[in-house]
């Protein structure tokens, strides 16, 4: 995982009220809890409430009291059925013998397992494919980096210094030269294919 690809989803989940813990690893073959690349607790979450839809945005992760995170930034690549089917490892931060290391430090009560990446497949009937061995592999939810961009643009501020965070100061700075346009001013720009 690189460093930027963890920072947008550290500064995502922090922007939306939530602690973020990152376990520590070890250089050397991994051991099942080193998968795991982010813990996080939304402490203002009273009943934990996983959505039925597995694409979510923040207001999928406004019911989410804890979870576990796995960020696969392959930002070149699509998840394909293939992709998911093929590459094991993508999965590995959501087996039990990752997860059941970090109940004491979540807390008890339910924990989500949100996986983060680029995106799924832009066929339909390859993203259905692609949803379904997502849940069939224990994923509850899945965060794209788009989303997660497009979310953090929105809540930064242009009047506000983010002196530390070079992620949201460079988003800020970005705005306030008008280099980065609310998405409902793209609504009638034509496509290109």
């Amino acid at each position: 995982m690189s460093a930027v690809s963890e920072i947008i989803v550290r500064e995502y989940f922090e922007g939306l009220g939530f602690l973020v813990h990152q376990p520590r690893k070890y250089a050397g073959p991994k051991r099942p809890e080193e998968e795991v690349d982010l813990l996080v607790v939304n402490p203002q979450v009273a009943e934990h409430v996983v959505p039925d839809e597995i694409m979510w945005d923040a207001t999928e992760l406004k019911g989410i009291a804890r979870a576990i995170v796995g960020v696969r930034g392959w930002h070149t690549d699509r998840f394909s059925p293939a992709m998911l089917d093929d590459t094991p490892e993508i999965f590995r931060f959501a087996e039990e013998s990752a997860a059941k290391s970090f109940l004491p430090i979540l807390g008890p009560g339910p924990v989500a397992k949100i996986l983060c990446l680029p995106g799924l497949s832009a066929s339909d009937s390859l993203k259905a494919r692609s949803k379904e061995i997502l849940k069939a592999r224990g994923i509850d939810g899945v965060l794209s980096f788009p989303t997660m961009l497009m979310e953090l643009a929105a809540m930064v501020e242009v009047s506000k210094n983010y002196e530390k965070s070079d992620l949201l100061q460079v988003l800020r700075i970005l705005k306030n030269y008008d280099l980065l346009k609310g998405p409902q001013l793209e609504l009638f720009r034509r496509k290109r294919s």
